[in-house]
């Protein structure tokens, strides 16, 4: 297989790999997207809302499908359209998320419900949609968990416990469809710069803290996410399964000096 996981068609022609992205509008969504047409995938972006990605499927050539990241039937039918374009899907991207940083004590049962809705019930949906049509083919499943289901962070309760479900799911969905060549593994961020934390990083304070929070000394880029979740979808991870890559500038696992 060479370095873009393109397969072999009929008459011995390569068929690009097909890549579903969900909430393909966002700032890691739409940085692997354009990884991906850089090495000729055929691209499927779902968002909830067409006119925020036209521009992204313009670039990258990409088929638009509308979706709600949290229903189970609207990304069953994206991961069938997406099949159906090349005959089969090679690897399905979840990106959808948000961040709540508030104790418990201050966040309200709706709040909750939110957070998990939008990062584990549309995890669920992914792997879900995924497996219904990559059991006979095989593929590559990636999940977004977060550097907080990992390392205890104040105020982080609610996106620790979803982002925490996310791991669980990711493990026991790996172990349920190894045998039919579906790999499931997670990637796991720290603080990125994006429109999501925008009212974290444009805080002076608040920026400072998290900078000074993360050992290397910088928060990190929707680039630096999309080159694990890359890796990960296509054919050079082959052997890799229910793992969780920490992309979190060493949040999680290192205790970084004071900075003088």
């Amino acid at each position: 297989m060479n370095p873009t996981g393109a397969r072999a068609g009929s008459g011995g022609n390569a068929v690009p790999p097909t890549y579903l992205i969900i909430a393909a509008g966002s700032a890691i969504g739409s940085s692997v997207a354009r990884r991906l047409a850089a090495d000729g995938a055929t691209l499927v972006l779902a968002a909830r809302d067409r006119s925020r990605i036209e521009a992204l499927a313009a670039e990258v050539d990409g088929r638009i499908v509308q979706a709600d990241a949290t229903s189970f039937e609207d990304l069953a039918q994206c991961a069938r359209e997406a099949a159906a374009l090349t005959g089969r899907l090679d690897g399905v991207l979840n990106c959808a998320g948000s961040i709540l940083l508030k104790p418990a004590h201050l966040t309200t049962a709706d709040e909750f419900a939110q957070v998990v809705t939008t990062n584990l019930v549309s995890a669920f949906a992914t792997v879900r949609a995924a497996a219904l049509v990559m059991r006979q083919t095989g593929g590559s499943i990636v999940l977004m968990s977060s550097a907080a289901a990992q390392i205890g962070l104040p105020s982080h309760e609610a996106i620790a416990a979803a982002k925490a479900g996310v791991l669980g799911l990711m493990r026991s969905a790996a172990a349920t469809y190894a045998s039919s060549g579906i790999r499931v593994n997670a990637v796991a961020p720290g603080l990125v710069e994006s429109p999501l934390s925008q009212s974290i990083t444009s805080n002076e304070a608040a920026l400072k803290a998290s900078i000074a929070m993360h050992p290397l000394g910088r928060i990190g880029t929707p680039e630096d996410i999309a080159g694990a979740v890359h890796w990960l979808l296509g054919p050079d991870s082959g052997w890799v399964t229910g793992q969780v890559i920490g992309v979190d500038g060493g949040l999680s696992a290192v205790k970084g000096r004071v900075r003088q």
